[in-house]
């Protein structure tokens, strides 16, 4: 048979790659590290080897019936063909050394050709292209060493070179086709995996953000509920001299604040256990609540000198009125806690446009040696993060006077 003609039947053999099923593929890994094949690579490879052989051996049938070969050449030509399609077993794990042993064989013998050329294939999918280019010049300079050996007269040697450079171009072609694809198949996959692993950082970063959300809110509130218990209990514990009343209205203060705390520390304790947000949610307090929050705390026995300028509380956007509140109720905790007893002066005024502008200050005079309660130190630092995120400012300090101040100012809308 023709040098050209056995190339083409090479090509056409080649072309059972062309299937995906049978296309070579990375061998899965062991526990231990090493690589094993999947039911796929081992159904693949045993159609590779038999197609290898049968193909190369026709070609060595067909040799034969044009040359007649003696029984020593068929027989060394079979043993080398079948050596090479053996080697095929090992093209995953070494496709540049498989290669490299059968590409001299395939230049002097016919049956290794089928081989040869699915090792090279297996080098243009699994190797860049400087292994494909120089092989593929070594395959092309073999074609000469082959004429000489098997000289055909049918066709001429030019007719036979150009087509083993077409065949070998093509086979390059797609084999780096297919790496090329498995490339972008293997970046889209894992382009997929990392947007689905940023889906969920992006959803577990929004549970961890209202679960803070939701625990200072619960801190805002606990610190109010439990300095008005400190309070109530530290006047019982310093007033011996307290009448029924005094004493019966202190005790219901404590019980209903320490009842109140009980269930806001239950609710938080189950927000941050479970990761989820009480349902129903509790409505947030706004501007409108502010009175309620100012007669709690006088219940309570704080002196507190309101100067609420506003005309309308309810008319306040929902989420001013409610950074507003929360800011007046730990500014009204701190006082109690750094300063019992000391009077308190509440100014709030605003309009439209204008900015709702909020103070609250206590006299220095009237710090006892002690405080009530401690503090965490975390309040003024999340009443100023608050601010900050609703576009507002806030400072807090001594002023000259000595007096403790605490100024806001947040935007309101029209």
């Amino acid at each position: 048979m023709s040098r050209a003609r056995t190339l083409c039947a090479m090509a056409g053999a080649h072309a059972q790659l062309d299937h995906p099923g049978l296309l070579p593929s990375v061998l899965v890994p062991r526990e231990d590290g090493s690589a094993r094949r999947s039911t796929r690579d081992w159904i693949v490879d045993t159609a590779v080897f038999v197609s290898a052989l049968a193909i190369g051996f026709a070609f060595l049938i067909e040799e034969d019936h044009r040359t007649a070969l003696s029984e020593e050449q068929w027989a060394a030509d079979a043993l080398v063909g079948f050596v090479c399609c053996c080697a095929l077993w090992l093209r995953r794990r070494h496709p540049v050394g498989v290669l490299a042993a059968v590409i001299l064989p395939a230049a002097v013998a016919t049956s290794p050709s089928a081989a040869a050329m699915i090792a090279y294939f297996t080098v243009a999918v699994h190797r860049p292209f400087p292994y494909v280019a120089g092989f593929g010049a070594i395959s092309i300079a073999a074609v000469f060493l082959y004429s000489e050996l098997h000289p055909d007269e049918d066709v001429p040697f030019l007719v036979s070179l150009a087509v083993s450079i077409s065949i070998t171009i093509a086979v390059a072609a797609w084999g780096m086709f297919v790496r090329a694809r498995r490339q972008l198949v293997h970046s889209l996959r894992e382009r997929a995996e990392r947007a689905e692993a940023e889906r969920q950082e992006h959803a577990e970063r929004a549970r961890l953000q209202e679960r803070a959300r939701i625990a200072r809110e619960m801190h805002d509130v606990l610190a109010h509920r439990i300095s008005l218990l400190s309070m109530q209990a530290g006047a019982l514990e310093f007033r011996p001299e307290a009448t029924p009343e005094e004493v019966a209205r202190a005790a219901g203060v404590i019980r209903a604040s320490g009842h109140q705390a009980l269930q806001d520390l239950r609710e938080v304790i189950g927000v941050l256990r479970d990761g989820t947000a009480p349902s129903p949610e509790r409505p947030q307090p706004t501007l409108a609540d502010l009175p309620g929050l100012i007669e709690e705390s006088r219940s309570a026995g704080m002196i507190v000198r309101d100067r609420v300028r506003v005309e309308d509380l309810l008319g306040v956007p929902a989420a001013t009125g409610r950074n507003a509140y929360r800011i007046v109720q730990e500014g009204l905790t701190n006082a109690r806690r750094h300063a019992p007893g000391a009077p308190v002066v509440l100014t709030v005024a605003g309009r439209p446009q204008e900015g709702l502008e909020i103070e609250l200050r206590n006299a220095a005079a009237h710090r006892p040696e002690r405080a009530v309660a401690p503090g965490s130190g975390s309040g003024i630092i999340g009443l100023a993060e608050r601010a900050h995120l609703a576009g507002g400012r806030l400072e807090h300090g001594r002023t000259p006077t000595g007096d403790h101040r605490l100024w806001a100012w947040l935007p309101w809308p029209a």
